[in-house]
């Protein structure tokens, strides 16, 4: 298939022309997941021997690529935002660098550490005004439009869908045509574990609240349970098939929120086919640069905010190992604590850290407790103590706002496996939390 393009846009050219406007130093800043453009990263690998310290940025890729290897040496070198499952061997072995980040603030440090920026996109392709849409990943390339040259890779299956990430072709320094299938991320299969926790948290939902709501075995089931609710209204950061979903129930009207009335806000879309489809031209979503969509404060104005977010372990103070296993990366910061902060300062807010109880050591062969006396050594403590407000498990809800420490303990030990309270129970005297 290939696009006409509206009267006053100039014709498409090779992936190849587009690598005229990457000199010496240039950093590429590609977007999330599926708004990485296939053709032109391709092209950028091929000519890898010509270039001189390019670097492409991004903050989660869904594919593989060979510059993740670091094999170009610095002539062409990954720098990541965020680990996801392709990139995690690859930053242990040295091969890409990673940038500690919050989510919203993304923008701001890519204008602040980009010498020589280069906004590489994907986009649906453009409608009869010569407009294109960022379909499914706004995030930081929304915020960047109009701030940076961009150029443009037109994919006839990226879903248009409205927001404030679209913008005139005519306004990109050069465009290209690539048919590219966009990656699925199914959704995981939930054990009962994963039932008993988002049970837990949905009967703490009220009507009306504002839900941060992601992709996840717990975010999807929590989404389940609340298609009984009212005028619930979504802002988050992903939208899943799960959220599709609820909306699809009539429990989502947005009523209540402060902004973007009615409207289900996001930066991200991410799943199946069948979310593909639906984003296309849907009038109920609308899509916000991740300055906006994860700002705390943008988060704090509405109502009842309730962020579902999962951790790997947690400490007797309430300290959340969200994003590696003691010095082991697995992931980054993303916009746990982007939304931890906004739910904790909306009216009604609430925010639930979520984790089975237990987890495997693969290395020891044993089972292990996920509530600690203090975190494994090197751990990355991406929520800190005092905005931490509910850590669920399947054994019930730890409610640590505006306790004392003590009482923190106690609360954390209590929804532990029963297996382990004792020993936990020991390591909270000698820590000094608990002295009955």
């Amino acid at each position: 298939m290939t696009t006409t393009a509206p009267a006053g846009i100039p014709p498409p050219v090779a992936p190849e022309e587009l690598l005229a406007h990457v000199g010496p130093g240039t950093d590429v800043i590609v977007p999330v997941a599926n708004g990485e453009p296939v053709a032109f990263l391709d092209a950028l690998e091929a000519a890898a021997d010509s270039l001189e310290g390019a670097r492409v940025n991004q903050l989660l890729c869904l594919r593989p690529r060979r510059h993740h290897t670091g094999c170009f040496g610095t002539r062409l070198r990954h720098v990541s935002y965020f680990l996801g499952a392709p990139l995690r061997q690859n930053f242990e072995r040295g091969e890409i660098d990673l940038v500690p980040n919050d989510f919203h603030a993304v923008p701001e440090i890519l204008r602040r550490r980009c010498i020589r920026p280069l906004l590489v996109v994907a986009a649906s392709a453009p409608d009869r005004h010569g407009y294109v849409s960022l379909g499914v990943a706004a995030d930081y390339a929304a915020a960047l439009l109009g701030e940076v040259p961009v150029v443009v890779e037109v994919n006839p299956q990226m879903p248009r869908t409205e927001g404030l990430h679209t913008f005139r072709l005519a306004d990109a320094v050069a465009w290209t045509e690539r048919n590219t299938a966009l990656v699925e991320v199914p959704e995981p299969e939930p054990t009962a574990v994963d039932h008993a926790i988002a049970a837990l948290v949905a009967e703490r939902i009220p009507d009306g609240a504002t839900l941060q709501i992601g992709i996840g075995a717990v975010p999807g089931l929590v989404a389940g349970l609340l298609t009984d609710h009212r005028d619930l209204g979504i802002h988050t950061e992903l939208l899943g098939d799960a959220g599709m979903r609820l909306i699809d129930s009539g429990a989502v009207t947005g009523r209540h929120k402060s902004r973007e009335k009615g409207l289900a806000t996001t930066t991200t879309v991410m799943g199946t086919s069948a979310l593909y489809d639906w984003a296309d031209e849907n009038p109920a979503l609308f899509m916000l640069p991740v300055d906006i969509s994860n700002h705390p404060c943008v988060i704090a104005s509405q109502p009842d905010v309730a962020a579902i977010n999962a951790t790997m372990q947690v400490d007797l103070l309430g300290q959340c190992a969200s994003e590696s296993l003691g010095t082991h990366y697995v992931s980054s910061t993303g916009g746990q604590a982007d939304f931890m902060r906004g739910a904790q300062l909306s009216d009604g807010g609430q925010s639930f850290i979520v984790t089975h109880a237990t987890a495997h050591d693969t290395a020891s062969g044993t089972t292990v407790s996920r509530i600690v006396s203090t975190l494994s050594d090197g751990a990355v403590v991406t929520a800190h103590k005092n905005l931490v407000d509910k850590v669920v498990t399947e054994h019930g809800v730890a409610e640590l706002t505006g306790r004392t420490a003590a009482e923190r303990a106690r609360a954390l030990i209590a929804v532990a496996a029963p297996e382990f309270r004792e020993v936990l129970g020991r390591a909270a005297h000698e820590r000094g939390l608990l002295w009955d």
